[in-house]
Order: structure tokens, then sequence, then C-alpha cells
């Protein structure tokens, strides 16, 4: 997709492949166990066998390794070219040559594309439908391919306000700025997101414990996340009643939710399609 490079040419996006690019270098057995049991947590499942699983925006290609380990045939598409090579590597080293797992370029804007996938019993998407450039458009298309009675699971950026417009500011200038400005802007992110925590590490007697544990719940790295975060560019946010009523008129229930607490987090969303619609 020549769309893609020319966006990142121009400062319009980020390029979240060549960040989880050097995630695969840290992925071990344990953040794939976490990624499986934060899969089982939220779904509400012991395992994914007999399900068609479709990972919108696969990203570093964990949870579509996640999911298949888990037991269902999974279809992984991204937008971003060297996102798709990374998910194409993950299942060149667990599950090579395997029938059960598709990966391919593919953009959740493409409303004809997805309705061509078919239907799917679990359609997942984390952290992807806001940074699309046009969030509701995806939000919307997302649904397309969940079959009646099938799951959603999203999670999308809390919406605070004045805050968040402040961070799409810092997002749009890492993106344009040169690579040494980028680093020094990441930097500054990095202490002023987590400084009271490393002093509350500090008095425990225990430095850096809770940089060292971020992300592991969802089996990713705090580096990773942070620098996802900073550079995560389109970038929209909504708030939790919102996503609740966007699908609500659209034959959609709310099974799950975990909000972010008030944080510029994600708000996590699993629904589940009326059999009906």
């Amino acid at each position: 997709m020549p769309q893609f490079a020319e966006e990142v040419a121009r400062g319009e996006r980020f390029e979240f492949g060549r960040n989880w690019a050097r995630f695969l270098a840290v992925l071990d057995e344990q953040r794939i166990l976490q990624a499986e049991q934060s899969l089982r947590d939220m779904l509400g499942v012991n395992d994914l066998f007999g399900r068609r699983f479709l990972d919108i925006g696969s990203g570093s290609g964990l949870f579509s390794l996640a999911a298949r380990r888990l037991g269902a045939t999974v279809h992984s598409l991204d937008y971003d070219p060297h996102s798709v090579a990374c998910t194409a590597e993950l299942r060149r080293r667990y599950f090579a040559d395997d029938p059960s797992w598709t990966v391919e370029q593919g953009s959740v804007l493409d409303a004809a594309y997805l309705k061509s996938l078919g239907t799917f019993d679990v359609v997942y998407s984390w952290g992807v439908l806001h940074h699309t450039g046009s969030m509701w458009e995806a939000v919307e298309n997302a649904a397309l391919p969940v079959a009646p009675g099938g799951l959603l699971f999203i999670a999308i950026y809390n919406d605070q306000g004045t805050p968040s417009r402040r961070w799409a500011t810092v997002k749009r200038c890492y993106n344009r700025w040169p690579a040494p400005a980028r680093l020094l802007l990441a930097c500054c992110v990095l202490v002023q997101q987590w400084w009271r925590r490393w002093v509350k590490d500090l008095i425990r007697l225990r430095p850096f414990a809770s940089w060292r544990a971020a992300g592991r719940e969802r089996g990713m790295s705090g580096w990773s996340d942070l620098i996802d975060w900073v550079g995560g560019y389109p970038f929209e946010v909504a708030m939790p009643e919102q996503i609740f009523d966007f699908y609500r008129v659209r034959g959609f229930n709310l099974t799950r939710l975990r909000t972010s607490r008030g944080t510029m987090g994600c708000n996590e969303f699993v629904f589940i399609k009326d059999s009906r619609a």
C-alpha cells in the first residue's frame, strides 16, 4: 500500500510495525502465556478450539499467536507492512506452513475487503481503531465480520478532553521530528509518566520494579508500550458510553468492560452480537 509510506513520510502516521519488530527480540514463553491468559479472562473462555478468530491490526502478532495456541483458526491483518512482517515472523517461528493461520495486509477502513473474509466467532482489535485516522468508520467496520452470537473485543483510548488534545499534539510532533528529537521526547515522556512510581519503588526497596512489570499483564514490554504511546498517530479517543451506545443500536450487547480508571489508557470492551442480527 503506497499510501502508507506516503503518510509516514508526511509525518501523518506512526510505523507501529518497526516498534513491534524490536519487541520480538524480547518475546518469550512467559509473555505468550500472559497474552493467552488475558484473552481467556476477557473473552470468558478456556480455549478457542473450533472458533474463527480475526485479528484486526495484528501488530507484533502476539495475540494472533495466542489465539492460535488456544486452538482458533486465525486470520491476521494489518495496514502497516512491517506489522504484517512481524506477524508472519511469529507464524514462521511457531506455526510454520500452518493452513489454520493466515497473515495478510489489509485495512479496517476497507469494508468490502472485510466482508470478503466471511464471518468470525471472535473479532479482536486492541488499541488499533483509534489509530486509523477515521475511528468511527473503523469502529463500525470492525463489527461487519462478527458472526451472529459472536464476540467483538476492542480497546479504545479514553477521552480525557483537553489532556487528550495535548497528547495528540505531542504525537504529531513525534512523527514529524528527526530521530534524535524523537528519542529525547520519548525519554521526557518516560520520566513524566513514571517518576512517581519509581520513587515509590525506591521507598519500598524495589527499584524500578513497576517498570520491569510494565505491560506484563498482556505479555507486552514497557519500552515498546511507551514508544507505541508517544508515537501512536493518528490518534482519536472516545468515552466508554459513546462506544457502548454505538454498538447497542447495532445489535451488540456488552458482556465485559474494563475501564482505564480515568487515565489516558484504553477502555476494553467485549460485545456479543445478537444472534438474530
